[in-house]
């Protein structure tokens, strides 16, 4: 092999390799590099003592022919890594596959450990001088800082639009996080074994029991299954979900407010937050969201909705005992004293379901007093959700329980308020204010449940509704007759329909889903979204349908604009929609957007996206504005560029001027909420950054662009927008060369979430969801939907001028939208291998479609050179240093990218020859 290929045999012993990672002795990369080293190496012992030495040397000469490759980029090394690879045998081929798969696994994990250490060093110095701006996503002591001293904002106004700001994360339940649970768990556990051994004071017995475990968990996750063998449904996805609140989210909360105290109090705001601010709130899509998925079922939302309280009760049950232990004092206000008198007189009974406090309590404890007789009504508030999730019905009465948050703070509030007027503060801001933050941030129900459902299935509604009335096909109506009908029943009073209506199967999921928003708490619900929404009366028949089906408290209605042509209709619709007084009326001047990016990105490719996006949120705020109603963006963004994913900080901080108004709504995607709510310093460092930016934009906006950069995005969107669809859509040849030289039939068979891949079984391209669009495209590392458009766009404006070649570096380099756009689309780059693709279509694809894919090949090679020019690179990352080094260190020399695209490859011929 190669002298520069990396000697993965053992070193002599542990403590030889972890006096190589003792903080201060060697560099950050160093570090990263052994961390690496000793996983690999004890990953490789255990593969020798689980399948021999053989199989060991077969993974060794695949990961060195991958590494040189990767070094080097030379075809022969490809090739000769795809010769060693047709010579396996199945068995041997799942094992390697499995290897590398986990080495990729163990790899990106310390790469994790070392980016956190490296991340608490930065803030312990207060340097950040080394760090581009696209990885530097400041906490919020820094941007707090920033603001004051070099922004000039003074303290008090910063404190102001803090605790006026609302940051809501919505987790989504998308077919993205192929990971199964157990082995994020695993991956928990050996994270947690890498940061201690960064430990500068740990023991040589430490070090060998760490070593020990190592070993333990890196064989435990080799040995679990991979793939889900079946899949999951809408409820096992809100249990995943809604573990991370156990684990890091509920802990985080009141973590990450009492650094933003602190970062105050360094500003000199001697103030708390106030618990009740809605700094951060919660929202969820599993079991609520419908659009496309058969299996999300009235009886699953309404499952999930009694099982989110019960998981709250759970929650807040064992925290009340731990406040029970705490605020033993017996000095309280006449106000408290009263109250707990009145309770102690009431209760007289031994509660002998409980561990702790099960007697009655005394009198001079009256603080335990006050909390005892929360922990009564919220154990029976407990227990009605359990009877109703089990039988459907539940022998514990309403009135026996807490059917709203506010009746669940009372008490919390007048035992705070006790203490500070006794002079015990300190205490009152301990734990006590911890829990009042935790409730008034998730409620009773940990997070509130938005309901999603497509236009056409409300259409079918009020289309069976018109005709059993007699008096026409709603359908076939045009968009004035549905709104003058729409209100004319809004604004009356008769029942539209009653137990004989005639209804489809389909009629009968839209109108049951209604009736269980009307029969649970209100508090369980956040919004009604409205996806593929082009019109106003799309908006009039979900307010019709909540009325007609007795929701008592409406949830507020919220179209989704995705298609291009539907965000170019955006603002007028929303116009037309705020023109009706009935409707203003009902909103109470407020509203709320959303905005899709990943169907939108198939539809018109990333670049004519994003600036329609851009402009279409410009727009809807105009429009907001002009009718004096406040707007809140929803983002719907994916984990991935291609998605609409990026940094938090850039990815907000870029966003269009006054888009931000203290209030922003944006989805977690499922294959992030690990990266973002994993480990306890992941969801601090999460609550961190969206707290921070959206702060910074609302204080501190980012520049409008200039006439002349308009006037060149909008050129450049529409020779984009052609060159896209001109390939994906109109290309005869596209649709056979995507499905045979990439894994998107594959992808519609893995059990990975319950909503199926296409929205329409029988479809083409158009009908399948943005999420294995981009995840197929991926896997062959060519990652066409990101940068297709981009190359025609620039060359065209270009070649038209090359004065246009000065204003887009200038754009570049002044504008923060343009910026993130180019930087995200060279990130992608970085990653990319159009060599892969080409042995692809080598082994894959069928002789007559060569020369399509030479010519993709062709355009990702141009439109890389065109980036280039218009960042000012000469290498790719060229403006951001420590990414770049971050990717030859674990991606190209450790990751072994073109191993599993090659294995792949290499299966994909397999199952086609035996097709």
């Amino acid at each position: 092999m190669a002298n520069n290929t990396r000697n993965l045999e053992k070193l002599a012993s542990i403590d030889a390799q972890l006096r190589l990672l003792v903080p201060g002795k060697v560099s950050e990369d160093d570090k990263l590099i052994e961390y690496d080293a000793l996983l690999l190496d004890r990953f490789l012992d255990i593969l020798q003592d689980l399948h021999g030495e053989d199989l060991k040397e077969t993974v060794q000469e695949c990961y060195e022919l991958s590494a040189e490759y990767e070094g080097k980029h030379d075809p022969k090394k490809l090739e000769e890594l795809g010769s060693v690879l047709t010579r396996l045998d199945p068995g041997d081929s799942i094992v390697i596959a499995k290897s590398f798969s986990h080495m990729l696994n163990l790899a990106n994990l310390a790469e994790e450990v070392q980016i956190a250490y490296r991340r608490r060093n930065k803030l312990k110095k207060g340097d950040f001088a080394d760090e581009n701006s696209a990885t530097t996503e400041s906490d919020i002591e820094e941007t707090l800082r920033r603001l004051v001293v070099d922004l000039k904002k003074s303290p008090e106004e910063v404190f102001d639009a803090l605790k006026n700001q609302t940051v809501d994360l919505v987790l989504t339940a998308h077919p993205t996080q192929s990971v199964r649970r157990s082995l994020l768990q695993k991956h928990a556990r050996l994270r947690n074994c890498l940061a201690q051994l960064y430990a500068k004071d740990i023991t040589p017995n430490e070090k060998q029991e760490l070593d020990e475990a190592l070993q333990r968990e890196i064989q435990a996750a080799f040995r679990t299954d991979e793939i889900r063998r079946t899949p999951p449904t809408p409820q096992d996805e809100m249990r995943a979900g809604m573990s991370y609140f156990h684990e890091t989210i509920w802990k985080g909360v009141p973590k990450f407010l009492r650094r933003v105290d602190t970062a105050l109090k360094n500003i000199g705001i001697n103030e708390r937050v106030p618990y009740n601010a809605p700094l951060i709130q919660f929202s969820s899509w599993m079991g609520g969201d419908r659009d496309g998925n058969p299996r999300v079922t009235p009886e699953v939302t309404r499952d999930v909705c009694l099982l989110a309280r019960m998981m709250a009760a759970n929650l807040y049950y064992s925290q009340i005992e731990d406040l029970m232990f705490e605020l033993s004092m017996w000095r309280c206000s006449d106000e408290l004293r009263v109250r707990a008198d009145v309770l102690h007189r009431s209760s007289k009974r031994d509660a002998k379901h409980y561990i702790e406090f099960w007697k009655q309590i005394p009198p001079n404890e009256p603080y335990r007093v006050i909390l005892g007789e929360l922990r009564d009504r919220l154990y029976q508030t407990r227990e009605r959700s359990r009877q109703l999730l089990s039988h459907g019905i539940s022998e514990t009465p309403e009135e026996a329980t807490f059917t709203n948050v506010e009746q669940f703070l009372e008490p919390l509030e007048l035992c705070y308020r006790s203490l500070c007027s006794c002079g015990d503060r300190p205490i009152a801001d301990g734990s006590l204010l911890d829990f009042l933050r935790q409730v008034s941030t998730f409620g009773l129900s940990l997070v509130r449940l938005d309901i999603r459902q497509e236009s056409d299935r409300h259409t079918d509604v009020m289309d069976a509704i018109t005709k059993h009335l007699e008096i026409g096909s709603y359908r076939e109506w045009s968009e004035e007759q549905r709104q003058e009908w729409l209100l004319s029943e809004l604004s009356g009073k008769r029942p539209l329909f009653g137990p004989d209506l005639p209804k489809t199967e389909e009629i009968a999921d839209v109108l049951d889903t209604f009736h269980v928003i009307a029969e649970l708490p209100a508090d369980s619900f956040g919004a009604y979204i409205i996806s593929m929404a082009t019109a106003a009366s799309d908006v009039l028949a979900v307010e019709l349908l909540q009325r007609e089906c007795h929701v008592k408290q409406p949830l507020r209605v919220v179209p989704l604009f995705e298609k291009l042509a539907d965000l170019e209709a955006a603002p007028a619709a929303l116009s037309r929609l705020f023109s009706i007084e009935w409707y203003r009326n009902q909103i109470n001047g407020k509203q709320e957007v959303m905005i899709g990016y990943s169907d939108s990105g198939k539809d018109a490719g990333r670049f004519s996206a994003a600036w329609q996006l851009y402009k279409a949120q410009e727009e809807l705020i105009k429009v907001a504005k002009q009718y004096g109603v406040k707007l809140t963006m929803f983002h719907g963004r994916g984990g991935t560029v291609g998605r609409g994913g990026g940094p938090t900080h850039l990815a907000i901080l870029s966003q269009p001027p006054d888009t931000i108004q203290r209030s922003l709504r944006v989805t977690v995607s499922s294959e992030v909420i690990e990266q973002c709510f994993g480990e306890e310093h992941l969801c601090f460092r999460t609550l961190q950054r969206f707290a921070a930016a959206t702060l910074e934009h609302g204080m501190h906006p980012p520049v409008s662009p200039k006439p002349e950069w308009r006037a060149l995005m909008d050129e450049m969107a529409v020779v984009a927008t052609e060159e896209y669809r001109s390939i994906v859509f109109k290309e005869p040849r596209f649709v056979e060369y995507f499905r045979l030289a990439t894994p998107e039939m594959e992808y519609g068979r893995m059990n990975i979430g319950s909503r199926p891949s296409k929205r329409k079984p029988s479809g083409g391209i158009e009908s399948l969801r943005a999420i294995p669009w981009i995840f197929a495209w991926t896997q062959t590392r060519f990652h066409l939907p990101v940068w297709l458009g981009f190359g025609a766009a620039f060359k065209h404006v270009i070649k038209k001028d090359i004065r246009n070649l000065h204003m887009l570096q200038e754009m570049y380099n002044e504008w923060p939208f343009f910026r993130v756009t180019i930087d995200l689309v060279e990130m992608v780059f970085a990653k990319g291998d159009p060599g892969i693709a080409a042995l692809n279509d080598k082994l894959l694809v069928s002789k007559e479609l060569w020369p399509f894919g030479e010519k993709l090949r062709a355009n990702y090679k141009e439109t890389k050179s065109l980036l280039l020019q218009i960042a000012g690179h000469k290498d790719l990352l060229e403006g951001d240093p420590y990414l770049k080094q971050r990717l030859r260190c674990v991606i190209h020399t450790y990751h072994n990218p073109s191993m599993l695209p090659g294995l792949h490859t290499e299966t994909g011929s397999a199952i086609q020859t035996t097709a």
